[in-house]
């Protein structure tokens, strides 16, 4: 059996219930992902932290069914991997530049917000009945999911300030989204938007 056969093997093993298979998966990419990410990033923790980012995705993307590219899960991660690497680099810089040039774009001046009205209620909503999920959740998961959430610290900020391990800050992060999980699923609720 070649990689890509092995890969849509232990995927639809985890599809059917097998945590151990996606293990598997995640330790079989490792050090690709892990390389990948750190040679555009330069820092071992930020790669760390995409690291984590990245196979968070994977796991909510094959929870939802929303992969279909038998045969293909490596470079399916590694697009998540970039993805999350472009997203990384725009919030660095948050300051947009402005190049010299003769073209006026009017649409970066001025924007329709009535188009977007309906948009924003519906986000806050979501982001109020989650903040409402998080309240709920035990102490020590609520503390971490806030820091990595709310205040974007890496998973070594979150451990030096807890006092714990990254491993348990990474496992606390798990059982609070494990938990949150639960709750929307349970209350029906629908966080697309």
């Amino acid at each position: 059996m070649n990689s890509t056969e092995l890969d849509a093997h232990l995927v639809r093993r985890y599809l059917n219930g097998e945590e151990t298979a996606l293990h598997r998966l995640i330790v079989n990419h490792q050090s690709r992902v892990k390389g990948f990410i750190f040679s555009k990033v330069k820092d071992r923790d930020i790669t760390e932290d995409l690291f984590q980012d990245t196979y968070m995705k994977v796991i909510k993307s094959l929870r939802k069914g929303s992969y279909n590219e038998e045969g293909k899960f490596l470079p399916w991660v590694m697009r998540i991997a970039h993805n999350l690497i472009v997203d990384y680099f725009r919030k660095q810089n948050k300051i947009p530049t402005l190049s010299n040039s003769t073209d006026f774009d009017i649409f970066s001046v001025i924007s329709d917000d009535s188009l977007h009205m309906e948009e924003r209620l519906v986000k806050s909503q979501i982001e109020l009945e989650v903040k409402e999920l998080v309240t709920r959740l035990p102490k020590d998961q609520k503390e971490v999911l806030e820091m990595r959430m709310y205040r974007d610290m890496s998973f070594k900020e979150i451990s030096e300030n807890t006092g714990v391990s990254i491993n348990t800050a990474l496992g606390r992060m798990r059982y609070a989204l494990q938990n949150i999980r639960k709750e929307i699923e349970a209350k029906n609720l629908v966080l697309s938007y």
